[in-house]
């Protein structure tokens, strides 16, 4: 499932650098593209934009894009085709 910046957000920047696969973009508050999330799988453990933000419970699962484990490494290995 990819994950959501919601209304908690301070606007800190702390998790735009972390993002291995650049879906975290600037609005009125960080928006994240579930297209492009992976949750880090392929890449970390765990998902790093959640491991550095300093607000609990700020990045949570988008309930709009239910994926699991799987269907997250199948987009990291199509995101990862190109490059």
């Amino acid at each position: 499932m990819a994950l959501l910046i919601n209304e908690e957000c301070i606007a800190c920047a702390a998790c735009l650098p972390e993002c291995p696969n650049e879906a975290i973009s600037e609005g009125d508050i960080y928006i994240i593209d579930p297209d492009k999330c992976t949750e880090c799988v392929g890449h970390y453990d765990e998902p790093q934009c959640v491991a550095v933000c300093p607000v609990d419970n700020c990045i949570v699962p988008d309930p709009g894009h239910k994926e699991s484990k799987d269907d997250l490494q199948a987009k990291y290995d199509r995101l990862t085709a190109s490059r």
